[in-house]
């Protein structure tokens, strides 16, 4: 651990079956008005909305509502939530979803009472909170982002073009989050395991960087293999509460900022899917997986002992009669490898991109990384190779339609 820190995480946790229970308690610590902010029909039909609201009434509380909180939340979206907050004297908002709800309350938090535009003050300019803060709480539909014990706060503003990330102090964070893993039952698979690779996602971002022997990669190596076996079981059987459980909490602490302590941190896949995302609008964890293999394979030879640590520590790759370089390859294969037993997208091209979006898309990514610091034109490229195999695909196909054609006519003749 070769950098100094300090640790703080405000956020009150209420775990399992019965956390909701908690609801009433917490409440009372706070005035009569509550903004309760949700996606779309989800909590209705599992019966969430109507528990909450028998909640709420229950508890005193009027009730204001933001509805349809879309998966990449738009600053337009966080400006009619603000608006609900002004004109109702919102005392706490209440988000109720995955963590594109609990981004969208924190932005309404700290937009509310802002002078100004707050999306180019606090998300572009990433100046310091100078205005009243409206508290936030959660109730987790969806697992994958950490939003629920975290400041993080992704938005987009379709006017710009422009998708992007703050991470706020403790000030923002959630005051308490509720996590029922039951919750997460009648999710849809694609949205389960593009929550899934979010949480690997977070904990790679913080894992690819440093040289030195540090606890939190230890920590981050169990909660990968955690993530991998019981996304297995979940797959298979999305009502087994086990695992769905330890899914749910290794997605919390892969983010509430336990899992980066003393770290360099890399960043720079997610830098690259927020462009993505807002030239498609996609689902964040797919996007994610689609750039992070070719992005992985271009820079791994910059930190080439931790890529084999990753290798032989996550996926139990041997190392005998091999060098290093086949090591740290193999790692990245089995990570590929888990991606299509899963069902994640693998290319870009699935999730709408086109090639006449990637110098946009490149020209536009924040700029970083860890181990290797890359240029717009290195952007591009891994953006080619994301695209590279589908396209491989296509001019075979084309070349050989007439061969093809031909054997398929001698097979039926």
């Amino acid at each position: 651990m070769i950098y100094d820190f300090t640790y703080y995480n405000p956020t009150k946790i209420h775990f399992g079956k019965d956390s909701l229970k908690n609801l009433k308690g917490e409440l009372a610590n706070y005035g009569n008005t509550v903004l309760l902010a949700y996606g779309k029909n989800a909590i209705k039909k599992i019966g969430l909305y109507d528990e909450l609201i028998s909640i709420l009434n229950e508890s005193g509380k009027k009730v204001v509502e933001l509805s349809g909180v879309m998966p990449n939340p738009t600053y337009e979206k966080v400006l009619e939530g603000a608006s609900l907050v002004r004109e109702n004297n919102v005392d706490l908002i209440l988000a109720v979803g995955g963590g594109s709800v609990i981004d969208c309350a924190k932005a309404i938090s700290v937009s509310a009472y802002c002078e100004g535009d707050s999306f180019k003050k606090y998300w572009m300019d990433f100046e310091p909170l100078n205005n009243k803060i409206v508290p936030v709480a959660s109730v987790l539909t969806m697992v994958g982002t950490g939003s629920e014990m975290n400041g993080g706060s992704v938005i987009t503003n379709d006017e710009l073009k422009i998708k992007s990330g703050r991470v706020f102090g403790p000030e923002v964070y959630p005051k308490f989050s509720i996590l029922n893993p039951e919750y997460t039952f009648t999710l849809p698979k694609y949205q389960m395991v593009s929550g899934i690779f979010d949480i690997m996602s977070h904990l790679m971002e913080q894992y690819f960087s440093g040289e030195d022997n540090n606890t939190s990669d230890y920590v981050i190596e169990g909660l990968l293999r955690s993530v991998i076996d019981n996304s297995r079981v979940a797959v298979k059987d999305p009502n087994n509460y086990e695992a769905r459980s330890n899914i749910m909490w290794s997605a919390t602490l892969a983010l509430n900022t336990v899992a980066g302590l003393s770290k360099e941190q890399d960043w720079e896949v997610h830098m690259i899917e927020h462009q993505l995302g807002a030239y498609t609008d996609c689902a964040h964890g797919m996007g994610l997986a689609a750039i992070s293999i070719p992005y992985y394979r271009y820079i791994y030879s910059y930190g080439l002992d931790k890529f084999v640590r990753f290798a032989k520590q996550v996926w139990g790759v041997s190392e005998e009669g091999k060098t290093k370089d086949e090591v740290a390859q193999e790692g990245i294969s089995c990570l590929e490898s888990f991606i299509k037993e899963l069902g994640i997208v693998t290319s870009i091209s699935e999730l709408g991109a086109t090639r006449e979006m990637l110098p946009l898309i490149a020209n536009s990514t924040v700029l970083g990384g860890a181990y290797k610091k890359l240029t717009a034109e290195e952007v591009l490229k891994i953006l080619d190779n994301c695209l590279f195999l589908i396209y491989l695909i296509f001019f075979f196909l084309m070349e050989n339609i007439h061969f093809l054609y031909y054997i398929k006519i001698s097979i039926i003749s």
